[in-house]
């Protein structure tokens, strides 16, 4: 449609999740008449997540360093693991302020129709944690979608043998929803009421 590089940022800025055509477009011109300095601000914002984040080696949440906030925390509790599909979860979290322990990112969810399975997550990690005999509680937090169930419940059965118990967030949370969206009451109180399952 366009001619060049406004055609080009149209159509990068277009491959993000949840911008459209016209909502990239709308991005390129607004970028195209904004300050110099705002935009090379932005440009170096981009350069230092792509230089600088990497994931945590034990529990694969964004960090700067080799392991996150979460996990050098000493006061956290150790006991407890929360597994959640994204960083973006362990954010909304933490917002609610009512969970104190670790977390693990599995990296997504289950996902048949977009050739995701467990192979492709971090649940060999996941097992490896939970040798310690530290840990006592996992508590799946999934997104209450049908790939979030259904990494639930194969992570359920997985660990059904371990002897550690397994709890999943309460209801509370929208079925089809993202953890990401939900307000801090609802995600507050979906961890209060969380429940043990069974396979």
């Amino acid at each position: 449609m366009y001619e060049g590089p406004i055609q080009t940022l149209i159509d990068e800025l277009g491959r993000l999740p949840g911008i459209g055509p016209k909502s990239a477009q709308r991005i390129a011109f607004h970028l195209l008449n904004t300050d110099r300095e705002d935009v090379d601000r932005l440009v170096d914002a981009l350069r230092e997540v792509v230089e600088k984040v990497k994931f945590c080696d034990i529990c694969f949440n964004v960090s700067e360093e080799t392991t996150c906030r979460v996990c050098r925390d000493p006061r956290r509790d150790q006991s407890t693991i929360c597994v959640v599909e994204e960083s973006k979860d362990v954010a909304a979290i933490e917002r609610t302020r009512e969970f104190r322990g670790l977390y693990h990112v599995l990296g997504g969810a289950i996902s048949p129709i977009d050739h995701v399975g467990p192979e492709d997550l971090h649940i060999a990690e996941l097992l490896r944690r939970l040798s310690s005999p530290v840990v006592t509680e996992v508590i799946l937090a999934t997104d209450p979608n049908l790939e979030g169930e259904a990494t639930a419940t194969y992570l359920t059965r997985l660990l059904a043998s371990t002897g550690i118990t397994i709890s999943r967030l309460a209801s509370g949370l929208p079925v089809g929803g993202d953890l990401e969206f939900a307000d801090e009451i609802t995600l507050g109180r979906a961890f209060s009421g969380r429940r043990a399952v069974g396979v």
